[in-house]
């Protein structure tokens, strides 16, 4: 029967039915701009928990790199080489290349679409510098980033979800998607029929049968209590293919923003120290020329980052504490910020109380964005190991791994991604299910996700999610922060097992099926768990110091041992108090570009600034 709520949906035993030839979860950058590209060629739904223009893509402030040249001389090959170099040679060459190159139309489209880019005199797109972006080979800055005062991934998500509409794209607005339904082919290989989803505002549970299925979820910063992300980046897609057994990859590398407003993680765009902004200490040094003596403030996030703490570890943090560092914008003039930077200017005043225009801002590093995540080809297909894709099975944006970002991801380089690799997820999506057929649903394809909601609503348990999230959020920030050692990881994964034991009793106080927030956090809080486990697990298993992962212990790089990808798979029950009982890790080799006369295009070098 089909009902008035849902007329496309088939109401079967108290689950909602849909049939769709491809489903996207998650609604930010790369959802939307995988549904512009698939929902003319095929019957596509989005599936999203928060309302699309309340995705996390519009808190990203700076800008999306491309090699326009309007207002420097630049090249996508000189793109390229600092994507690489940035991520501390660990990203995957081909995918740098198709990023770079693409980059040029992947601003042109939304250009089309009508996103109001800042302007040139001239009224050409203007550009701006960004850290780790350098013209000729690491020789200058270069102005390379495309920016919408300091709102780009506001303007690229409303700009998106409006050529959605366009389109008559389906949205299914605040649904929580919990489960991958796949099933085994008679070779034991991976098949994909759909999601499990969950209706906020009624508690019903639906199910999409789709032939293709597209995450594009977002990060799961939350696992950190200081943090850029939004209460909602919890890594439910990454954690949804983990729990299938499916492979994650690097995902010990995370990114921790250097500017983040001190005590609160709140974000200062990069942007800042691109018109001119600079980093100083308690006594005023402008200490990244000791550290960066060509690019200065503007290197890699990976480099400032450590700085900062360093300073700040080494006695020279201001503050009654001493704790943080010091972003100057002063003499950037009030006109500069408040028609370039605006977005930042309020954020220091309401938050900090403190004055851009006449006061330097308290900052200290954030954690801001995930380099690993769901292994992916450049076409966006999911791996289920080194090199066998699931078919119908694609994964954009954050929650995948290219490799595009390795180590550690240039700033405007995300909002990039998202356009480049959303495109190409949902084109070759659209090309799947042309000539793909239904997978046969299983008999009760919401079994699983219909259990563990009454498993949390039913438990008569003692401890409270705040509780055990709060406890997890500050020992990863304690532990597995900027600075790791063999030592900090291992106490914060047994932390973490303790915390897996209190969760068996959580207790909900909401019993309802409306909106049921408390029930919502205690599952976001599963996600949380199993992916601060795999970061540490991961990031102790990698002995040495690259990008995002910096090893007090192991302070070096070290190419002949690691230069390879971490893969993470799930082996067995995740409650087991050792690891090593339920993570595998492999390795999967890093893909390296060669020109003509077979040399390699970019090799590992010296990260020098």
């Amino acid at each position: 029967m089909t009902t008035q709520q849902h007329p496309e949906a088939v109401l079967k035993d108290g689950v909602y039915y849909h049939e769709f030839d491809i489903v996207i979860v998650g609604a930010g950058g790369a959802g939307m701009r995988a549904a512009i590209e698939a929902g003319p060629g095929a019957r596509t739904a989005v599936i999203t928990k928060l309302y699309p223009t309340r995705s996390h893509t519009g808190a990203a402030q700076g800008g999306m790199a491309a090699a326009l040249a309007n207002v420097e001389e630049d090249s996508w090959e000189w793109h390229t080489f600092d994507t690489v170099k940035g991520g501390d040679y660990l990203v995957d060459q081909d995918a740098a290349e198709i990023l770079a190159r693409e980059a040029i139309d992947a601003v042109i489209d939304l250009e089309n679409m009508g996103l109001p880019f800042n302007r040139t005199p001239e009224g050409k797109i203007d550009q701006r510098r960004f850290g780790g972006h350098t013209a000729d080979h690491g020789k200058t800055p270069v102005r390379r980033a495309c920016y919408a005062a300091d709102r780009t991934g506001h303007m690229i998500l409303q700009t998106l979800f409006q050529n959605c509409v366009k389109l008559g794209i389906n949205f299914f607005n605040e649904y929580y998607a919990l489960d991958l339904i796949t099933v085994k082919d008679a070779d034991g290989n991976t098949q994909v029929a759909g999601v499990v989803a969950y209706e906020l505002a009624t508690g019903d549970l639906h199910v999409f049968h789709s032939k293709a299925v597209i995450f594009a979820t977002g990060g799961f910063g939350k696992i950190y209590k200081t943090t850029s992300n939004a209460h909602t980046l919890t890594g439910d897609g990454v954690g949804i293919v983990w729990r299938k057994g499916l492979p994650l990859e690097d995902i010990e590398f995370f990114q921790f923003h250097p500017t983040g407003l001190a005590g609160l993680g709140i974000l200062l765009t990069e942007g800042a120290r691109g018109e001119g902004a600079i980093l100083r200490n308690a006594s005023g040094e402008r200490f990244m020329e000791r550290y960066a003596p060509t690019i200065k403030d503007l290197a890699p996030r990976d480099i400032v980052a450590r700085c900062m703490v360093k300073e700040v570890l080494e006695g020279r943090g201001a503050g009654p504490h001493k704790d943080y560092v010091y972003l100057d914008c002063t003499h950037l003039g009030a006109e500069v910020l408040e028609t370039k930077l605006p977005d930042i200017t309020e954020f220091a005043r309401t938050y900090l109380g403190v004055d851009p225009v006449t006061e330097p801002v308290p900052v200290m590093p954030t954690a801001h964005y995930a380099m690993g995540g769901i292994p992916t080809t450049n076409n966006g297909e999911v791996l289920q190991n080194n090199d066998t894709v699931v078919p119908g099975l694609y994964a954009a944006g954050e929650c995948a791994c290219v490799s595009v970002h390795g180590a550690n991801r240039l700033g405007t380089n995300s909002l990039l991604d998202i356009n480049v690799f959303g495109k190409r997820s949902g084109r070759n999506a659209v090309e799947y299910v042309q000539t793909a057929d239904f997978v046969p649903l299983p008999e009760d394809p919401a079994k699983e996700v219909r259990e563990m909601l009454e498993g949390l609503r039913s438990n008569t348990g003692t401890e409270r999610i705040a509780v055990l999230r709060k406890k997890l959020q500050e020992e990863m920030d304690a532990n597995a922060q900027v600075f790791r050692t063999e030592e900090t990881l291992t106490n914060v994964m047994g932390t973490i097992h303790d915390l897996r034991q209190r969760f068996k009793n959580v207790h909900i106080d909401d019993k309802g099926k409306r909106f049921n927030t408390d029930l919502l956090e205690a599952v976001e809080l599963g996600f949380l768990l199993d992916l601060a486990e795999i970061v540490a697990y991961a990031a102790r298993n990698r002995r040495e110091s690259r990008g995002g992962h910096m090893r007090e212990d192991y302070p070096d790089r070290n190419d002949e041992q690691y230069m390879q990808h971490t893969m993470a798979y799930l082996t067995g029950d995740p409650h087991s108090p050792d690891p090593e009982d339920h993570i595998k890790l492999d390795w999967k080799p890093v893909v390296f570009t060669k020109n003509d006369k077979g040399e390699l295009n970019y090799p590992p070098m010296e990260r020098k600034y």
